[in-house]
């Protein structure tokens, strides 16, 4: 079993994860943490990745008023707790959804998972504020390409949690978890009284 208790083995794992997401994940799944320890990772994930938002709207000197308005999300601590009922919603879209299409995943192999994704997109924020500080333009093509990544790696990842060979059927559980979670999220946000604008 390979060592990915240091920074470095996790970084050489997400590097492999994005040229191979299926022998990715699958390494990933091998490990089977406790689940103290699993939701540890969520926490540190969502920490980690909030302040590279932080860090990422200060280098870009970003409006205040961003994509998302409301006395509620003007607080960190708000914004971590939105960002993790996200990720929260994500694994549980992607463990029922694929199991009501006959999956096999668990709960827990999801949420492995997904904090996996988001350790990636963690490592690709930091990419992304070097090139805003050394390469502006290079800044807006790494998000498009992180887009089209952040799908690429999600597909592959819920095909092997759950056991799937088509990668269409995997794209239609990808694509109700996304619409359900969208639609539980925008009443939980609306009740909060936070604006998304439309336009």
């Amino acid at each position: 079993m390979t060592d990915i208790a240091t920074l470095g083995s996790l970084l050489r794992l997400a590097r492999d994860t994005v040229a191979n997401p299926r022998e990715g994940a699958t390494t990933v799944l091998s490990f089977a943490p406790r689940r103290q320890a699993l939701w540890l990772m969520f926490a540190l994930v969502v920490v980690a990745s909030l302040m590279m938002g932080e860090i990422v709207a200060l280098v870009t000197v970003l409006p205040a008023d961003g994509p998302m308005t409301g006395p509620f999300v003007q607080s960190p601590l708000a914004l971590g707790l939105i960002q993790a009922a996200f990720l929260f919603l994500m694994i549980h879209a992607i463990y029922h959804v694929g199991r009501f299409f006959g999956g096999s995943g668990s709960l827990e192999e999801a949420a492995l998972l997904v904090i996996w994704l988001q350790f990636i997109f963690i490592c690709v924020q930091v990419i992304q504020i070097v090139a805003i500080l050394v390469l502006p333009p290079l800044a807006g093509i790494i998000t498009i390409l992180a887009v089209a990544l952040f799908f690429w790696l999600l597909v592959n990842f819920i095909a092997v949690l759950h056991g799937f060979t088509s990668l269409g059927l995997v794209f239609v559980v990808t694509l109700l978890g996304a619409f359900g979670m969208l639609v539980f999220l925008s009443l939980v946000l609306a009740s909060l009284g936070v604006v998304v604008p439309t336009a």
